[in-house]
């Protein structure tokens, strides 16, 4: 069942139907750091098995977030972005509120996220860094057609 929230002009929807595939392409592949030449058919997919959040203007995606998770235990915020035009707002920081009080994101052991900039604003939201961070690892896919820039700068 898809939800939606209302502030002003703008909304918060789950509705994957509402989704602009080509704008979230076109941030994550073009303009984001995290995401560069991140192939459509990956965005897709990545929609279809996560839950998600597109921020619009009447019908104009404008921003969006996604939550992978088992809606037990675990949830990953990923792909969050306002799109430029539209930041300083405040957009980024409700949708990050929609997202972490959505009734079947409730009493998970962990969330967890990765930012290169913004951790001042997520910290406003209770994240912290890993407090043990010894203990996570991570397994990169040689075959990976991304070029995130913390492999760049791991390489330097």
């Amino acid at each position: 069942m898809s939800r939606e929230w209302q502030r002003g002009g703008f909304s918060i929807s789950t509705d994957r139907g509402r989704l602009d595939v080509p704008v979230i392409h076109g941030f994550l592949s073009t303009d984001s750091y995290w995401a560069k030449g991140r192939a459509v058919e990956t965005v897709q997919r990545s929609i279809e098995n996560s839950l998600n959040f597109g921020l619009y203007q009447g019908e104009q995606q404008i921003g969006f977030a996604r939550v992978v998770t088992d809606y037990a235990t675990f949830a990953w915020l990923a792909d969050v972005f306002v799109l430029d035009a539209y930041r300083g707002q405040g957009l980024g920081k409700w949708l990050v509120e929609v997202i972490l009080s959505h009734p079947e994101l409730q009493k998970f052991r962990r969330w967890v996220l990765a930012t290169k900039d913004a951790h001042e604003i997520y910290r406003q939201f209770g994240f912290i860094e890993l407090k043990r961070p010894e203990r996570w690892m991570e397994r990169p896919d040689p075959q990976m057609q991304e070029t995130p820039d913390y492999w760049q700068d791991a390489a330097q």
